[in-house]
C-alpha cells in the first residue's frame, strides 16, 4: 500500500495574521508511521492544528527557517503545551544558531522546562536528518537573518515481490524470497540461478517537498529543490511591488516561478503572502496566481488549511 505524504498549510501570511492567513506553519504528515513533522512555527500556529485533525501528540520534529517573529513565536507556547500532556513526547527542534538560545530564554523567563524532552539542533549546510525511510537536508537562503531552506526526500523503496511467478519457477519458499526480495542473486539445489531483479517490479522512487522562506532568488534555493515533487516557495509581494521585495529581501511570485523553472519541480505551492494583497485590492492574492503561473503554469497559491497529497504517481 502506497504511504500517504501529506502537506497541510497552517498559515500563509507573511509579517502578521490576517482575518483569513495565519502566520508561517506548514505540517508534513506521513500517515503510515502516526508522525507530523512542522516547518515554521508563528504565533497561533497550537490554534491552527486545533482547526484540523492532526495531532500535536505526533509531533516529533520541527523545522525553523529562520528567527524571526513570524516564523517562530508560537514555538514556546506550543512545546508547553505538548509537555501538559502526560509526560510528553520527544521532540527535535532543527534551526539556525541563536535557536537553542531562544528556546532556553523563552523556558526560564516562563518557568517552563523544555529541556528533558525538547532538543535543539543548529543546522548547517547538508543532510541534518536521516532514518530508515526520508532524509531531511537543508542549504541557506537569502534574507536579513541567517535563514535555511529545508528538503524532504523520501527514500527509494524495493518493488514488490512477484511471489506467484516465483513459485510457478519452482522456487521454494523461505529464506531464498527473502534474498530475492532485496535483489540479491541466489543458486537453487538444482543448479539454477535466479536474479532478485528479475523477479521484482521497478523500485519505486521517493517523493521530495521543499521548503524556502523567507529568501530573494538565490541558486542554493535552486540547488535545493531540483527535480523536486513538491517547492513550497514564497511569494511575498507581486510584480509592481518588486522593489519592497528587493529592500526586504523577499521574492516577488514571478521570484518564485522562475526557481520553480530552473529546479525542474513537479508543483509549485505560493506562500507567506503580504497582507496588502486582498480581494478589492489594487493588486490581488488573484494577480499573483496569474504572474507565477505565467512562466509556471503547475502553480498553486496556498491558502490556510489547504491540504496537498504528494502521491507516487507524480514522483520521478
Amino acid at each position: 500500500m502506497a504511504r500517504a505524504l501529506q502537506i497541510t498549510f497552517l498559515g500563509t501570511s507573511a509579517g502578521v495574521p490576517t482575518r483569513a492567513r495565519n502566520v508561517s506553519a506548514v505540517a508534513l504528515r506521513f500517515e503510515q508511521r502516526a508522525a507530523v513533522w512542522l516547518f515554521d512555527c508563528g504565533e497561533g500556529t497550537q490554534h491552527q492544528f486545533l482547526r484540523t485533525d492532526l495531532k500535536t501528540s505526533q509531533l516529533s520534529h520541527i523545522f525553523i527557517t529562520h528567527l524571526h517573529g513570524d516564523h517562530v513565536y508560537g514555538l514556546a507556547g506550543l512545546l508547553a503545551t505538548c509537555g501538559l500532556s502526560g509526560p510528553g513526547q520527544l521532540i527535535r527542534v532543527y534551526g539556525p544558531a541563536g535557536l537553542p538560545d531562544y528556546l532556553e530564554a523563552c523556558g526560564r523567563l516562563t518557568q517552563s522546562d523544555f529541556s528533558a524532552r525538547v532538543t535543539a539542533i543548529i543546522v548547517s549546510p547538508g543532510v541534518i536528518y536521516e532514518d530508515e525511510e526520508f532524509i531531511v537536508s537543508c542549504q541557506p537562503l537569502r534574507h536579513r537573518v541567517p535563514t535555511f531552506g529545508y528538503r524532504v526526500t523520501e527514500k527509494e523503496r524495493a518493488g514488490r515481490f512477484d511471489v506467484e511467478r516465483a513459485a510457478a519457477l519452482g522456487i521454494p519458499a523461505g529464506p531464498l524470497y527473502g534474498k530475492l526480495k532485496r535483489g540479491e542473486r541466489v543458486t537453487l539445489p538444482d543448479g539454477r540461478t535466479f536474479d532478485g531483479a528479475d523477479l521484482c517490479t521497478p523500485p519505486e522512487p521517493g517523493r521530495s517537498v521543499v521548503y524556502c522562506t523567507d529568501t530573494m532568488y538565490c541558486e542554493t534555493a535552486i540547488a535545493l529543490a531540483a527535480d523536486a515533487d513538491v517547492l513550497i516557495h514564497e511569494a511575498t509581494f507581486a510584480g509592481p511591488d518588486e522593489q519592497l521585495a528587493r529592500v526586504s529581501l523577499h521574492s516577488t511570485a514571478t521570484v518564485a516561478a522562475r526557481v520553480a523553472a530552473e529546479a525542474r519541480v513537479k508543483q509549485l505551492i505560493l506562500t507567506h503572502i503580504s497582507p496588502r494583497y486582498t480581494p478589492g485590492s489594487d493588486v490581488d492574492t488573484n494577480d499573483l496566481l496569474r504572474e507565477a503561473s505565467a512562466i509556471f503554469p503547475d502553480t498553486i497559491l496556498a491558502y490556510d488549511f489547504l491540504r496537498i497529497d504528494v502521491p507516487r504517481h507524480i514522483a520521478r
